[in-house]
């Protein structure tokens, strides 16, 4: 776990370099769907840009938020990179 996520992934062999990426705020905690769309998309782009991190294997990844605040981009940023340091194993 990267606090304000929850982080769970599959490694699947024998596929090409690429990965499945889940993302998902819950309208348990969020109840308008402007902050869940708002922190989806923070979680999206920090994705994108750290996902050279993972290297060449497949995974399937899901990022769950889990804090009941929004976080700025910087903690949800941070949060991506430790997890994927840690799912590659670096």
């Amino acid at each position: 776990m990267a606090w304000p996520l929850r982080v769970t992934w599959q490694r699947i062999p024998d596929l090409p370099p690429s990965s499945q990426v889940l993302v998902w705020a819950p309208k348990s905690l969020f109840k308008h769907a402007v902050d869940r769309n708002h922190l989806r998309r923070l979680m999206r782009e920090a994705y994108r840009l750290n996902q050279s991190l993972l290297g060449t294997e497949h995974y399937q990844i899901a990022f769950n938020y889990i804090d009941k605040e929004r976080q700025p981009y910087a903690v949800i940023e941070k949060a991506v990179c430790k997890a994927l340091k840690k799912i590659s194993g670096k």
